[in-house]
């Protein structure tokens, strides 16, 4: 995706189904426990899967709520395929029911007295019956619902109202598809069936889709780009490697999941190496780094994901590795197939494993160990800009 810059421009080069969304000083969102913001975006979708993500309260679905006319901006512009669905300067407005959009919520709202079929012909009442019955055989074998058509939705499992409910929001051949957190009471397999269905009908019918949610693992399996929002801002915009595994602001490595996260001081440069020296605050801990432009005896945070860290049972000798730190193992717990480990080298590290690692170095809490950090493991972050710059990966 390039270097870091300002966000996508509505008015950068698109294709002519894309759809465009700029959003100024709008839209006051209150966030949980803290004070509301206003939505600043700008960002262009093309078709095919674009994941919206943040944390709880960033302002996700207040911007789908915008897109879909059931908020109203106060300043800013909506688009999608070359019409205009919302323009403040030239006073243009389309009613929500005009705008020919799918909207699908968390909360799957289908007509419990209603089978099915009726479920997802509503809407379709202006067409012929054709036409109408038509759509209906064709979407209902896209997301292999032929054989639910005729239940009620008190009949059906959760996979099978999530699939009527995305018919319903597709049989009217909507201009863009909004997805808010659509999967969140669905297991993985379910979850995954499903994407694919919509991936194979989107293929056909190329249409934008903006997925929001806050689960890092849908990202990865959806994301052909990830826009991440902080406080009503763009503060990322690129593919999930680029936004999640490298990212350059401290707030962004928190939403992707980065286990420890240092406060260091800058000890020394060393430009013929690529790399400068750390201290962990409040430690004599040294990290090796990536070299930054931060000068000598400033203050910098290092992100390290607990999957990037390695352990060795006695001390490693002859590696490429700058970063090998002594210490011990304070805590060991296991969630799913992932070994949790607590070791004190100087700073707390979180460090994840296998059973079979476990098992195989004899690791148990009191045991001594190395740690072993490659020096690109070791992210230096910036603080969260106060506005308009987008982390587009390094």
């Amino acid at each position: 995706m390039g270097n870091m810059g300002m966000a996508v421009s509505a008015t950068a080069n698109h294709g002519p189904e894309a759809m465009q969304v700029v959003l100024r000083n709008s839209v006051t969102v209150a966030e949980t426990g803290g004070q509301g913001f206003s939505l600043n975006i700008e960002f262009v979708v093309e078709p095919g899967f674009t994941v919206l993500f943040g944390a709880s309260g960033a302002g996700k679905t207040s911007v789908l709520d915008c897109i879909a006319g059931l908020q109203r901006p106060d300043t800013g512009r909506v688009s999608v395929g070359g019409i205009d669905l919302f323009d403040s300067e030239r006073r243009i407005d389309v009613p929500t029911r005009f705008r020919r959009l799918g909207y699908l919520f968390q909360t799957v709202a289908l007509f419990p007295h209603l089978s099915g079929k009726q479920n997802i012909e509503y809407g379709l009442n202006s067409l012929p019956a054709q036409e109408c019955a038509d759509r209906i055989r064709e979407v209902a074998g896209s997301f292999d619902i032929a054989g639910v058509l005729g239940r009620r939705p008190s009949q059906m499992s959760g996979g099978e109202r999530q699939r009527v409910a995305l018919a319903r929001a597709l049989v009217t051949r909507p201009r863009a598809l909004l997805l808010d957190e659509p999967m969140t009471a669905l297991d993985a397999v379910t979850k995954s069936r499903i994407l694919g269905d919509l991936r194979r009908w989107n293929s056909a019918h190329s249409v934008p889709i903006l997925y929001v949610t806050h689960e890092r693992e849908e990202v990865y399996a959806l994301g052909d780009r990830v826009i991440m929002l902080e406080t009503g801002r763009v503060v990322a915009d690129g593919t999930p490697h680029e936004v999640l595994s490298r990212p350059q602001y401290e707030s962004v490595a928190q939403l992707a999941g980065f286990e420890n996260i240092f406060d260091c001081d800058v000890l020394s440069s060393h430009p013929e190496q690529g790399t400068m020296t750390c201290r962990v605050a409040g430690t004599a801990l040294t990290l090796e780094a990536p070299l930054t432009r931060v000068a000598n005896g400033n203050s910098v945070k290092v992100g390290i994901r607990a999957g990037d860290i390695l352990v060795a049972s006695a001390q490693p000798v002859g590696l490429s590795a700058r970063n090998v730190l002594s210490g011990k193992i304070t805590s060991l717990r296991q969630q799913d197939v992932t070994v949790i480990a607590e070791v004190d080298c100087g700073a707390r590290f979180i460090v994840h494993l296998t059973p079979g690692a476990r098992q195989s170095l004899d690791l148990q809490p009191g045991k001594s160990i190395w740690l072993v950090l490659k020096t690109y493991s070791c992210h230096v972050l910036q603080p969260t800009p106060l506005s308009g710059v987008t982390d587009r990966g390094p």
